[in-house]
């Protein structure tokens, strides 16, 4: 049985930019993929490899499956977000530390609520530009980007957790 404290976390200013930027983000992924699909040829690129080179093709309707994707994990996590006391933590959860605890750990989601919807949308942008004869695949930038763009902001907040445990 979970013991946990069940506290409501008060949005700081932060948060709520995080909010804010997540959801803008999200509106102009998807303003971005409607506003371009019908000037998509009727075969796209579908599926890009580790080097960032497309490696599978498809009908340009697949543009679509981005956004949704983005979408639902993003609701998805905002609904789980209300709930920080079901999350894993790096230490025992206590009166004490919940406020902390729980603070860190929902900007952490939103942090990664909002790389979600940024890497998504570069997907969906370079995408476009691949069709549009401006650029040949995601590029080889691509996957460490991504790569740091989840990670460190993952060390950054894990390290916030370890060293206020109490």
């Amino acid at each position: 049985m979970n013991t946990r404290p069940r506290i409501k976390l008060k949005l700081t200013k932060t948060d709520k930019t995080l909010e804010i930027f997540g959801w803008v983000s999200l509106l102009v992924l998807w303003s971005l993929t409607l506003a371009n699909y019908v000037e998509l040829p009727e075969i796209i690129p579908t599926h890009y490899n580790s080097t960032g080179e497309v490696d599978a093709f498809g009908d340009k309707s697949n543009i679509f499956a981005l956004p949704i994707i983005t979408t639902i994990l993003f609701v998805g996590l905002t609904i789980l977000n209300k709930n920080p006391h079901v999350f894993n933590y790096p230490c025992e959860i206590t009166k004490e530390n919940a406020l902390h605890q729980y603070t860190n750990a929902t900007r952490m989601m939103r942090v990664l609520k909002l790389v979600v919807v940024l890497i998504f949308g570069i997907i969906v942008f370079r995408t476009i530009e691949n069709v549009n004869g401006n650029a040949d695949g995601l590029g080889t930038w691509f996957l460490p980007l991504t790569m740091a763009m989840i990670f460190i902001p993952m060390i950054y907040f894990l390290n916030n957790a370890n060293r206020n445990k109490n």
